[in-house]
């Protein structure tokens, strides 16, 4: 997992103000037994001040001292003692999707955006954060660390991951249950086709890890908008199937409306909270839904 670093978009950074990782299971972070760090971040306890960098919420300026001292300064304090986040990101064959108006912005793109920024909200808390790549029938990953240069190697680990191959058989797992810990928060990026990926996010979520899940689909799954004869094919199997894409769409968007909500109420059931992307529609969306500090629970 080499290659040349990753940039989170502009416009992406600048949505993520406002937003928080909290986990809502109790832990180390909430309930009886909460336990204070030297982790600098949010907190009740004044301990220092640092340089202002974008991003920071203007609350957080100390605008007397910026008037005394004509300098941005953030007021930090001690906090609860750092949560591992697990980006759990599927980079099996199907990510490698584009809609055909737009080629080169895959399901894999986007999910390397989605990885970075909740890497971003992570660091900036203080957070460990850990990357768990799932793709050609194998796990590769990026141990979990805080700061600056964890950001470094995650870029570079996000860059260099290809589309390839299918979702790892049970058996190949064991890299997952052996990094994420009970207590630790998971979030699952993919386009959770695979009944394997809905299945582990199940059963981390029974096994005391808090799950979150985002689904990454193109616009032609969520619309259908095809109207010619065209060829179907599967990216992971290489099986095609040739059809009257009018004639289909019907059927098509019954199904996969109903496999959705299949998809969505195992998720439910298992704890698991989650969001949708689709490639034309806003990336901070799903970031929104799953971190806006009103709703998570923070």
């Amino acid at each position: 997992m080499a290659g040349r670093s990753l940039e989170l978009q502009a416009g992406l950074r600048a949505a993520l103000r406002g937003l928080r990782i909290a986990p809502r299971r109790g832990g180390a972070r909430s309930g009886i037994g909460q336990h204070r760090g030297r982790e600098r971040g949010a907190g009740l306890e004044f301990a220092q001040y640092r340089a202002y960098e974008p991003g920071d919420e203007p609350r957080a300026i100390d605008w007397k001292l910026y008037a005394r001292s004509d300098r941005l300064f953030v007021r930090e304090a001690e906090r609860e003692s750092p949560l591992t986040v697990w980006l759990l990101l599927d980079a099996s064959a199907s990510m490698g999707q584009a809609d055909e108006d737009r080629p080169d912005w895959t399901r894999l793109d986007a999910a390397r955006q989605l990885a970075l920024a909740i890497a971003e909200l992570a660091i900036a808390q203080g957070d460990r954060i850990g990357l768990l790549a799932l793709g050609g029938g194998r796990v590769d990953g990026v141990p979990a660390a805080a700061g600056a240069r964890q950001r470094d190697r995650l870029r570079l680990a996000l860059a260099g991951l290809r589309a390839r191959g299918g979702w790892p058989a049970p058996e190949r797992l064991a890299p997952v249950w052996e990094r994420i810990a009970p207590g630790d928060l998971a979030v699952l990026v993919g386009d959770l086709f695979d009944p394997g990926a809905a299945a582990l996010a199940a059963r981390l979520s029974a096994a005391r890890r808090e799950v979150l899940a985002i689904q990454v689909l193109t616009v032609g799954e969520r619309d259908f908008p095809y109207r010619d004869g065209r060829r179907f094919e599967d990216p992971e199997t290489g099986q095609w199937l040739p059809g009257d894409a009018a004639a289909l769409r019907a059927g098509f968007l019954e199904r996969f409306g109903a496999a959705q909500a299949q998809l969505a109420a195992g998720l439910d059931a298992a704890g698991v909270r989650h969001a949708r992307h689709v490639l034309d529609e806003p990336l901070a969306a799903p970031l929104q839904v799953l971190f806006a500090a009103s709703g998570n629970g923070r």
